[in-house]
C-alpha cells in the first residue's frame, strides 16, 4: 500500500467485513464514532492507495464484502440528519455546549463518506457493484447538484467569515454551510463516473437520470452559472482544494477540474447509445442543450478533444424537430432508502434531538479525553499531510500557515497574534488533545 501505511490489509479487510448501517437514533453513539474512525481510516489509504498507484486494495475490498450499498445508506442517513435533527438541535435553548466536536463528527460524515466514493466510484466494478442502491445515490447526487444550482445569486461561504466571534454552535452551523457546499462538489464527481458507466445501467437508473430528473439539463445550468467560480476585488477564484484560489490572468483559459467532470458527464449522457436511445429530446431540452454551443469554443476543444463529437450532435439538433414527450408505461424501480427512513422517523426528530442531547452531546470531561485519545490515533498527522492537497490553513483567519500549535501540534496559525485570539475557543480541544497524546 505505499511508503507511508496506515492500514495493514488484514486490518484493511476486518475494517470493511464489520460496515454496517445504523439508525438515526443510534448517530454519535460509541458504536457509531468507533465505525467513522474506521471509515476516516479507509478513506485516508483509499487516497494514499490512489496517489502511490500501486493497486487499490480498499476499493476491491469494498466490492468484494458488497459494502457499496452499506455506504450509499450511511450517506443518506446522516444527510437526512443534517436537514431533520441538526436544526432541532441548533434551535434548542438550553443547548449550550462546550465542546461541539460530538456534534461536528457527525456533520462531518457525510463529507467522509462521500469523499471516499469519490475516490472509488473512478472504477467501473464500484459503481455495478452499488446494485439497486446506484438509484438513491443518483437522487442523492440530484440532490446536491440541485443545491448548487440554487446557490446562484449567492456567494458561497467565504473562508474568512467562519472564525469571526460567534457561539461554538454558530461557528458549527458556519462550518456545516462550507462543508455542505464541498460536498456537493464530491457529489458532482460522483455523479460524473456513474455517466462513465451509462452502457451498463440499469434502465431504471437511466429513466431516473434521463427522465425523472433530466440531468443533461441541470448539468448546463450548472455550466451556465459555474456555483465554483467568482469575482473577488476584479480577480477571478475558484473553489478547489477545499479554499477559492485567485486564477492567475495566463492560466484563465485553463478548464477546471470541476467544469471538465460536467462537460464528460454530458458527453456520456448525451453521445453514448443506450442514453440516447431514451432520452426524449422535448423542445425544452433542445433550448437548454443548444446553449452549449457557445461553451464549445476551439480553446476548450483543444483541451477535451472528444467534445468535437458533442459539438456536432448540437449542430444535428438545431435542424431536427423535437419530440413530444413520451407517455409510455414503464415499469421501473424507484430508490426506497430516503423515503424509508422518512417513514420510520416521521414526527420523532425533536425527541431523537434530545435524546442526542443527553445521551451523546453532553459528554463528560473523561468521556471527551478517552474520545481524543481515540482522535489522535486516528488522525495520524504524517498521514493528514500525505492526502491533503494544500498547505495548512490557520485556524483564526483561514490564511496560509506555517506554525503548529506547540502544545497539541494539530491546530496551524499564521503568527502569534492569531493564535493569541483564537486561544479561548482552542483551548479545551488543545488540552484534551495533548492529554490524549500523553494517555498512549
Amino acid at each position: 500500500m505505499g511508503d507511508l501505511e496506515l492500514l495493514l490489509p488484514g486490518e484493511a479487510d476486518v475494517l470493511v467485513r464489520n460496515l454496517r448501517s445504523f439508525q438515526l437514533l443510534e448517530l454519535g453513539s460509541e458504536g457509531w464514532n468507533q465505525q467513522h474512525e474506521n471509515l476516516e481510516k479507509l478513506n485516508m489509504q483509499a487516497i494514499l492507495d490512489a496517489t502511490v498507484s500501486q493497486g487499490e486494495p480498499i476499493q476491491e475490498l469494498l466490492v468484494t464484502h458488497g459494502k457499496i450499498p452499506t455506504l450509499v445508506e450511511e450517506l443518506i442517513v446522516v444527510e437526512m440528519w443534517k436537514q431533520k435533527v441538526f436544526p432541532v438541535l441548533c434551535k434548542l435553548e438550553d443547548f449550550k455546549p462546550q465542546n461541539t466536536f460530538p456534534i461536528y463528527m457527525v456533520v462531518h460524515h457525510e463529507a467522509s463518506i462521500i469523499n471516499l466514493l469519490e475516490t472509488v466510484f473512478f472504477h467501473k466494478e464500484v459503481c455495478e457493484s452499488a446494485d439497486d442502491t446506484i438509484l438513491d445515490l443518483v437522487d442523492y447526487c440530484h440532490r446536491k447538484l440541485t443545491l448548487l444550482v440554487a446557490r446562484t445569486g449567492r456567494d458561497a461561504p467565504h473562508e474568512e467569515e467562519r472564525f469571526q466571534d460567534t457561539t461554538p454552535m454558530q461557528e458549527l452551523q458556519k462550518q456545516a454551510e462550507l462543508m455542505e457546499f464541498e460536498i456537493s462538489l464530491k457529489a458532482l464527481s460522483v455523479l460524473r463516473y456513474i455517466t462513465d458507466c451509462v452502457d451498463s445501467l440499469s434502465l431504471s437508473a437511466l429513466s431516473r437520470m434521463l427522465s425523472t430528473h433530466n440531468l443533461p439539463c441541470l448539468l448546463v445550468e450548472l455550466l451556465e452559472h459555474s456555483p465554483w467560480s467568482r469575482q473577488e476585488g476584479g480577480k477571478l477564484q475558484q473553489f478547489e482544494g477545499g479554499r477559492w484560489q485567485t486564477v492567475a490572468p495566463s492560466e484563465q483559459q485553463k478548464l477546471s477540474k470541476l467544469d471538465g467532470q460536467v462537460w464528460i458527464a454530458l458527453y456520456n449522457l448525451l453521445l453514448s447509445p443506450e442514453a440516447r436511445a431514451r432520452y426524449c429530446l422535448t423542445s425544452f431540452a433542445k433550448g437548454q442543450l443548444l446553449k452549449l454551443q457557445a461553451f464549445l469554443t476551439d480553446t476548450l476543444l483543444d483541451q477535451l478533444p472528444n467534445l468535437a463529437d458533442l459539438k456536432g450532435f448540437l449542430a444535428h439538433l438545431a435542424l431536427v424537430e423535437t419530440q413530444p414527450p413520451k407517455k409510455d408505461l414503464v415499469l421501473e424501480q424507484i430508490p426506497e432508502i430516503w423515503e424509508r427512513l422518512e417513514k420510520e422517523n416521521r414526527g420523532k426528530w425533536q425527541a431523537i434531538a434530545k435524546h442526542q442531547l443527553q445521551n451523546v452531546f453532553s459528554p463528560s470531561d473523561q468521556d471527551l479525553r478517552l474520545q481524543a485519545r481515540r482522535w489522535a490515533e486516528t488522525y495520524r498527522l504524517d498521514v493528514l499531510e500525505a492526502v491533503s492537497p494544500e498547505r495548512p490553513r490557520c485556524a483564526y483567519c483561514g490564511a496560509e500557515a506555517s506554525k503548529r500549535c506547540s502544545r497539541c501540534q494539530r491546530e496551524w496559525y499564521c503568527g502569534r497574534e492569531c493564535q493569541v485570539k483564537h486561544w479561548e475557543k482552542h483551548r479545551k480541544s488543545c488540552v484534551l488533545a495533548a492529554q490524549g497524546d500523553r494517555s498512549k
